[in-house]
């Protein structure tokens, strides 16, 4: 498994949107914004459960993960890897999100009935940081 270096970690500490990009049914690329965080266990983003890259990270695991530095173009971080989606948690770690990019405790878009979800990324490949 790739490791991310201090220098990735570092940008991905950052309150900066990353860009995710899972594979729909036909094979082609589906790319959406996200908020990224990192904790001891590695990075992750979260999702809501129906939500086109849920649906795509169940039925097909394998995705992509990018992060520019918008002060350096130069800085980036691109995660290539597998998805492991955890529904135990996930509501606290979107408020955790929330905070880190909005200031906010808990996470102030939730849809009535809605159930969030976590992805990890296992990384196979790493590149930037």
């Amino acid at each position: 498994m790739a490791e991310l270096s201090d220098k990735a970690k570092a940008l991905l500490e950052r309150p900066i949107h990353g860009w995710v990009t899972t594979l729909d049914e036909n094979g082609a690329p589906h790319s959406t914004v996200v908020w990224v965080g990192l904790d001891e266990r590695g990075v992750y983003f979260n999702t809501a459960v129906g939500r086109v890259k849920e649906k795509n990270l169940r039925r097909d695991p394998r995705l992509s993960l990018g992060v520019l530095d918008p002060d350096d173009a130069y800085n980036l971080v691109s995660i290539t890897g597998t998805a492991v989606l955890e529904t135990e948690g996930a509501d606290d770690v979107i408020n955790g999100l929330a905070k880190k990019y909005m200031g906010v405790d808990e996470y102030p878009f939730r849809r009535p009935g809605e159930q969030r979800v976590t992805v990890r990324i296992q990384p196979e490949r790493i590149i930037g940081g």
